[in-house]
């Protein structure tokens, strides 16, 4: 049933530590073995042994839309022809935190972050500046980000850091 998904897990631990680009995805810790996708339409997956599974997951909050969703393939190749990354300010970033601002009226100004590890980090050090305290409460056992001051006391410090010796 998950043959090919175990083939290609022995080659990621080959060349990718753990085998998979995310402590929050180790398998090691719950002594199983990853699942590999190779193709998504919509609410669905299908993986490399062709089984099929609903997305509940949405690539942890970004896929809001589906997978090969065609609206956002066509924004991504049109947006693609001007280039694809500029590590510098665009005006297109101005234009969707106004609209995020314009249809979430709570909301003053956006921050643009390229992860959910910056997006706490980001919230963190927003808090701490506005309520000029520096100790944050935090749910142990749970994943906030791949930043060594979320891991304490979570099962990815506990388990996976101890098992990738």
């Amino acid at each position: 049933m998950f043959y090919n998904s175990q083939l290609a897990y022995k080659q990621a631990i080959k060349s990718i530590p753990g085998g998979v680009n995310s402590p929050v995805r180790a398998f090691r810790s719950v002594d199983s073995t990853p699942i590999f996708f190779k193709s998504g339409s919509g609410s669905k997956m299908i993986d490399i042994d062709d089984n099929e599974y609903i997305d509940c997951v949405g690539s942890w909050g970004p896929l809001i839309f589906g997978h090969a969703d065609n609206h956002t393939i066509e924004a991504i190749v049109n947006c693609s022809k001007n280039g694809t990354t500029f590590g510098a300010p665009t005006e297109l970033e101005t234009k969707m935190a106004s609209k995020i601002i314009e249809m979430v009226p709570s909301i003053e100004k956006v921050r643009m972050v390229s992860s959910g590890t910056e997006a706490t980090m980001s919230a963190i050090r927003l808090a701490r500046g506005y309520t000029r305290k520096n100790l944050i409460i935090k749910f142990s056992g749970n994943y906030h980000g791949h930043f060594d001051g979320f891991f304490n006391k979570s099962w990815i410090w506990s388990n996976d850091f101890r098992n990738s010796r």
